[in-house]
């Protein structure tokens, strides 16, 4: 029985990533960009590591603190991501009411639901922070065992996260007086941004580059030496690792941690499915209530009514609109971060805030990217069975297209300025940096908006129970997709800019040759974009025509 459970999610996979169970032509290619991808990560990651390790033992102890600090924050990103797919799995799917009736038990349907979302969530991770961790252990010249030790904690950690974050759900659920579902979702992320915040501050990620807060060299050494995070499980992996790698000791205590914490978390979910399951489904499923009075509609524009639309659709849905509540803790956190850099001690060059800036385009690019993959490319699947009323509307697919990238466009725009102009604000960035950053910011954004809604048009999903579940080839494609793009712009342009901004910095002026150059970087940028946009767009109009 518990293996006939799997069935549906194993096939589903299966057909999304194959198609009918063989290696097609677009799976290669995906494969290989994948890998390229990983290789680019493996390489920028050991670059930076190789810095920090020639430096002196301080450099190697601020590397080891960055590397516990990402698996800290890797960890709490997974644990908030699981809450919101277990509260659809558990509560929310669509074939709840047949297993609810069917002969299986608790125990079974919350080890389904658990391995589900541990897969749905946990995916990327695990393919994208191999190399990122391999880069470490290249640089440390690691022993033999690191590398299995590696295999083991990573979907280790993983599964603990969605585990833990299973239980909360269902504790949360049955707890709290929801009369509707999005109330749930708002406890959920209300304290998904204070755990976030207060994990961010008990880090103090400002502490590694100001040693002069502390009167004496050893208390600086000291307090970066210190393990990061003992109370979490993501802060057994980092110590645990990080031991190894710097004394190729193993240990044993840790390791049995993470191994037994999994089993345990199981044990504990099966108990409280036991008990506070059906409390908590009976609750979900209550009505809205109260009553709507009808109106006639007002004359609006074709426009209008594709935004009046989406809109509503968009509030209806809890699982979408209180993921606002993470999005915003993420902002606060990223601009908090520019605010408690010691800009006036370790960063007082100009030249290095400018380079921190450029960098700070890859980042609002990638935030971008991966808000597209969320929120931009599963609407056109959104739209369901329902899709054939835009088909029979007097409104051409051209038009309906253009309409919902407007929709989206505009605040993942404002939100790139807002991210943009506030670092640069706390950076005390001025001149053509300002501007050049700004300018990259925002065609990023228009770019990877424009390629979600595209390939979301090309591998539509008009029968997706869970739209944040997004395992089909089309997600995939289009992530690495737009990280291949959001590198090209970036490695391509850092040269010129780096020589326009360093002459202005020490000269104050702008030679004539370097603004060339990056006025040709600019047009080249904005011609591959737009390239890059019309083609993904002209295939996803032509996918949604009528057949």
């Amino acid at each position: 029985m518990q293996t006939r459970l799997f069935l549906p999610f194993l096939c589903s996979a299966r057909n999304r990533l194959l198609g009918r169970g063989a290696v097609t032509l677009k799976t290669i290619p995906l494969t290989l960009l994948g890998l390229a991808i990983c290789v680019v990560l493996y390489v920028i990651t050991w670059r930076a590591v190789s810095y920090f390790h020639a430096q002196s033992e301080l450099g190697i102890i601020l590397s080891m603190k960055i590397y516990q600090m990402a698996w800290i924050t890797i960890f709490i990103m997974l644990v908030f991501s699981s809450m919101i797919a277990g509260v659809s799995t558990l509560y929310l799917s669509k074939d709840n009411e047949i297993m609810v009736a069917a002969p299986i038990g608790w125990a079974e349907l919350f080890r389904m639901r658990l391995l589900t979302t541990f897969f749905n969530t946990s995916w990327m991770v695990l393919i994208f922070t191999l190399p990122v961790f391999a880069a470490f252990g290249t640089v440390f010249q690691a022993g033999p065992l690191y590398w299995p030790l590696l295999l083991v904690t990573i979907p280790t950690t993983a599964l603990i996260a969605s585990g833990s974050a299973m239980l909360l759900v269902i504790l949360l659920v049955f707890l709290f007086p929801a009369r509707r579902t999005k109330d749930i979702i708002f406890y959920l992320t209300l304290c998904f941004g204070i755990l976030l915040y207060l994990v961010f501050r008990l880090m103090r990620p400002e502490d590694l580059v100001n040693p002069e807060k502390y009167s004496q060299f050893v208390e600086y050494l000291a307090a970066v030496s210190n393990p990061a995070g003992p109370w979490l499980p993501a802060g057994w992996t980092a110590n645990l690792l990080t031991v190894y790698l710097l004394d190729r000791q193993i240990d044993w205590l840790l390791l049995g941690l993470l191994l037994c914490t999994p089993p345990v978390l199981v044990f504990l979910g099966e108990w409280l499915m036991e008990r506070f399951f059906i409390g908590g489904y009976s609750k979900s499923q209550e009505s809205f209530g109260g009553y709507r009075r009808f109106r006639p509609p007002r004359q609006r524009s074709s426009r209008s009514w594709i935004f009046r639309k989406e809109l509503i659709s968009f509030l209806r849905d809890s699982r979408e609109w209180s993921q606002f509540f993470m999005i915003g803790a993420l902002v606060v956190v990223y601009l908090y971060n520019f605010k408690v850099l010691p800009l006036e001690s370790t960063f007082g060059s100009t030249y290095v805030a400018n380079l921190i800036s450029f960098g700070n385009i890859g980042l609002t690019g990638f935030l971008a990217a991966a808000l597209a993959a969320r929120f931009v490319y599963p609407s056109i699947g959104a739209e369901g069975e329902a899709f054939y009323l835009i088909l029979s509307s007097p409104l051409s697919i051209a038009r309906f297209f253009w309409y919902k990238y407007l929709f989206y466009v505009i605040p993942f725009s404002l939100l790139t300025i807002v991210l943009i102009v506030v670092s640069n604000h706390l950076l005390q960035i001025s001149g053509p940096m300002w501007w050049i950053s700004l300018f990259a910011s925002l065609l990023i954004c228009w770019t990877v908006v424009a390629m979600a809604l595209g390939f979301g048009a090309m591998y539509a999903d008009y029968h997706a129970e869970n739209r944040s579940a997004s395992l089909g080839i089309g997600a995939v494609l289009y992530f690495f997709c737009a990280a291949a793009y959001l590198l090209v712009i970036l490695l391509t342009g850092f040269s010129p800019v780096y020589r326009l901004v360093r002459r202005w910095i020490f000269h104050r002026g702008l030679p004539l040759f370097d603004t060339l150059l990056t006025g040709g970087w600019v047009v080249a940028a904005i011609l591959v974009s737009l390239v890059i946009g019309l083609v993904v767009s002209r295939r996803g109009i032509s996918a949604l025509q009528p057949k």
